[in-house]
């Protein structure tokens, strides 16, 4: 083993959380966008954005940057590496104060620029940072991290896993189950509708995680432009900030706020990828149950244990596994949806400390995501389980038997086939024995006998095939 990869092994048996221990390879998507050295990355874009907007924008003592600077200064942030991440915290290290370390990096990029762009950012220097409270930088910074972990790893994710459900709702749309209603026998469905009625929740859920809208701010210490307009009175600074913010860095402008953007947007966000756990964790016991009953088997894998005492036990660790995971994901982010809104007066820091662990609530959904997703692969549907169990809960006819019976008038149907059926099941020919005997027209009596608790489904098949 490499000395490298020791290292990375040593640190994941060490690791106190398992996202970057057990699970860590699960997460590594989300690492570049929602780690300390992702915030780091975020917050130079987000000061060379200020930066090149006031150049722009021709304040005096400024003039428009060349293109060429503009490029050289666009590299900061394409080409940001481990190696600048720790150069920043060496500097927070002396500050004490992470935002100002990396005013102070940046200005030390400048310094040791190439004759081509020195003369410009030579004048421009003690313009970064310019006006800005520190929580213009880091809320903007949150802002571009999240959005981006939202479309660019949670939201495709949970749209793969529709996918899959989707899929299980076609190929099994006309599979006839037994429904289970308290965890009695009832109505008869079929397994493609159950994939069906979850992938149509799912998909309302991620439409509304999509549409949250990010909210930033550019407007000084505690919302007022306090300082921008000592500086310059004359420039329209909220116009400026919220071309920053909407234009340059693709957010939505929030012209009211304290010092903090007041985290509403967030909780929404939040609250909605909450709303969307539960549905898979839903989905996580009802398939948890179908195997426990047999109604699916778990392909296996050459070499794989399902309990160390008991060789022929195939566990259904995924969902289990998704569950748990879940359930972390959603204790943090019902936290953070109930603490981020909350600030006394114009600022307190206690948000800043909580919205370092984003990075935590999404990476328990990713596993959850990609556990469940993972068991939802391996699942092998038990056609002759699930219909044998149907086959042997006739009882559940009493329900068309006794609307076919108040339909033609005939006096106390329900009443009759509870007493015929309720809490003692009932056979085939028992059931059928009564239809007999029913003062019905011919052709409705013959349509009950010719119904089975596999044919009583309604338009769970149809419905199963229509979702998309």
């Amino acid at each position: 083993m490499k000395p490298e990869a020791t290292d990375l092994a040593r640190f994941a048996l060490n690791a106190l959380s398992p996202l970057d221990g057990r699970y860590a390879a699960k997460v590594d998507r989300l690492r570049p966008l929602l780690s300390e050295a992702g915030f780091m990355r975020h917050r130079v874009q987000v000061e060379v954005t200020w930066l090149v907007a006031l150049s722009n924008a021709q304040l005096a003592g400024l003039t428009p940057f060349s293109p060429t600077t503009q490029a050289w200064l666009t590299t900061l942030v394409a080409g940001f590496t481990d190696e600048d991440a720790a150069r920043i915290k060496a500097i927070e290290a002396v500050t004490n104060h992470d935002v100002k370390a990396v005013e102070y990096w940046l200005k030390e990029q400048l310094a040791a620029a190439s004759e081509a762009v020195a003369t410009e950012l030579q004048a421009a220097s003690e313009f970064i940072h310019f006006a800005c409270t520190s929580e213009d930088i880091n809320n903007t910074s949150h802002g571009l991290m999240i959005k981006a972990a939202r479309d660019e790893v949670l939201v495709p994710i949970l749209r793969t896993l529709r996918e899959r459900l989707v899929a299980l709702a076609h190929e099994h749309a006309d599979v006839a189950m037994m429904s289970r209603t308290h965890g009695q026998p009832a109505s008869p469905t079929t397994m493609g509708k159950e994939m069906a009625n979850v992938a149509a929740r799912l998909g309302r859920a991620i439409t509304r995680i999509a549409d949250v809208e990010v909210l930033a701010k550019m407007n000084g210490a505690v919302g007022n432009y306090n300082a921008h307009r000592i500086a310059y009175p004359d420039t329209d600074w909220e116009g400026l900030s919220r071309a920053v913010v909407e234009q340059h860095l693709g957010l939505v402008f929030n012209p009211y706020t304290i010092q903090i953007e007041p985290h509403d947007w967030m909780a929404e966000l939040f609250d909605a990828i909450a709303r969307a756990n539960a549905i898979v964790l839903d989905l996580d016991h009802d398939i948890w149950g179908y195997i426990s009953l047999g109604y699916f088997g778990q392909r296996t894998k050459a070499g794989e244990i399902g309990s160390s005492t008991m060789p022929h036990k195939v566990n259904p660790i995924d969902f289990e596994n998704s569950e748990g995971n879940l359930g972390l994901a959603n204790a943090t982010l019902r936290h953070l949806s109930e603490k981020l809104p909350i600030s006394r007066w114009q600022r307190d820091l206690t948000d800043s400390t909580v919205l370092r662990n984003v990075g935590v609530a999404f990476g328990y959904c990713l596993v959850a995501y990609d556990s469940c997703l993972k068991g939802l692969n391996k699942l092998e549907l038990q056609a002759g389980r699930i219909a044998a169990d149907l086959d042997s809960a006739w009882e559940v006819l009493a329900e068309p038997v006794q609307t076919v019976m108040r339909r033609h008038g005939v006096e106390n149907p329900y009443e009759q086939l509870k007493a015929l059926t309720r809490g003692t099941g009932i056979s085939r020919e028992a059931l059928q024995a009564f239809i007999t005997t029913l003062a019905i027209p011919a052709g409705e009596r013959d349509r009950l006998l010719a119904l089975t608790p596999a044919t009583y489904l309604g338009d769970a098949a149809r419905l199963a095939r229509a979702i998309i």
